[in-house]
């Protein structure tokens, strides 16, 4: 394995990179920018790895261009970077990064639930702008949390933990899954099996944690938002094409619902300008995983996928094993 060859798109955590050196020639993009797509493809043509992000495309194109490939890590739990049939067409195993940051996701799930209901951000910007007149019995009104309904749109490993918090604030959980959780998780987390229609109908906060794939595109869109309480609130923090940010806006604009709060977008790193200026929206820029201890341990998880590829043993995130077999 010494004299293969590895990219990674990013400079990476040190303890990631014990792991790449100790392995790999491995050859780093160091500048602050993203790497330019044809600079990506210049620099994989000769390696034998590549470690990248979801802002890199792993496509019929990148393959072509490094016919060396043998094993492509990205540091996320998404990977719709990753056209894994071609990968697989290539004989390239294609890894992703999951569980790791499950429990950091769902602790910025509340953040930005705590921070819409309560109207932090529009508060904190009151503040430094110095024009506060002083406390006021009607000011700023937010909604409670405690006590309330939430509802869970997909209900695995993120949505059960997030659930579980639910738990400290005494509230009802409905929640929505293409499976049903075993009757022990419900029991043991409060939560009810329901519909999706009447997860929207019902829930004071809709939470999405669906992964994006063409069932759940746009799932969130100008129908099911109609659906929802005009006091509720909708919550994403996992792939910004699940929501329809168009739709979204109007009905904001037409006070179908109180507010969002928004971690991922339709179209990173761009928002929908009809959200950029309201103040019943919270933005944050897709943090959810945003820990030094989380995001070391992705980096580190993405530098294992690689070498258990080379040293003949099949990744425990591989998305495509049978192309380490072919």
């Amino acid at each position: 394995m010494s004299n293969s060859k590895a990219l990674a798109t990013r400079p990476l955590f040190p303890e990631a990179r014990a792991i790449l050196d100790a392995h790999f020639d491995t050859e780093y993009w160091m500048q602050p920018e993203r790497i330019p797509r044809a600079e990506l493809l210049r620099r994989v043509a000769d390696k034998d790895a590549l470690v990248c992000l979801l802002t890199e495309k792993v496509d019929e194109d990148l393959l072509a261009a490094a016919p060396k490939l043998r094993a492509v890590a990205t540091v996320s739990v998404g990977y719709d970077n990753i056209d894994v049939a071609a990968c697989s067409r290539h004989n390239v195993v294609a890894t992703n990064t999951p569980g790791v940051l499950d429990e950091t996701t769902a602790d910025l799930t509340w953040a930005l639930i705590m921070a819409v209901a309560r109207r932090l951000i529009e508060g904190d910007s009151w503040m430094r702008a110095g024009t506060w007149p002083g406390w006021e019995l009607d000011q700023m009104l937010g909604g409670d949390v405690w006590g309330k309904t939430l509802g869970i749109i997909g209900f695995g490993r993120i949505g059960r933990r997030v659930a579980r918090r639910a738990l400290g604030f005494q509230m009802r959980v409905l929640y929505h899954s293409s499976s049903r959780a075993p009757v022990e998780t419900e029991r043991e987390l409060n939560a009810e099996f329901a519909a999706i229609d009447r997860v929207l109908r019902e829930s004071d906060f809709v939470t999405l944690h669906v992964p994006l794939r063409p069932g759940t595109r746009h799932l969130i869109s100008t129908a099911a938002l109609a659906k929802m309480k005009p006091t509720a609130y909708l919550i994403n923090t996992t792939r910004g094409p699940v929501v329809d940010e168009a739709a979204l806006v109007e009905a904001l604009d037409r006070k179908q619902i109180a507010g969002a709060a928004l971690d991922v977008y339709e179209n990173e790193p761009k928002v929908h300008a009809g959200l950029i200026a309201r103040r019943d929206v919270v933005l944050a820029p897709h943090i959810g995983s945003a820990t030094i201890e989380t995001r070391t341990k992705m980096a580190v998880m993405a530098a294992n996928n690689v070498v258990a590829v080379f040293e003949g043993r099949c990744p425990p995130n591989a998305l495509n094993a049978e192309a380490l077999v072919r």
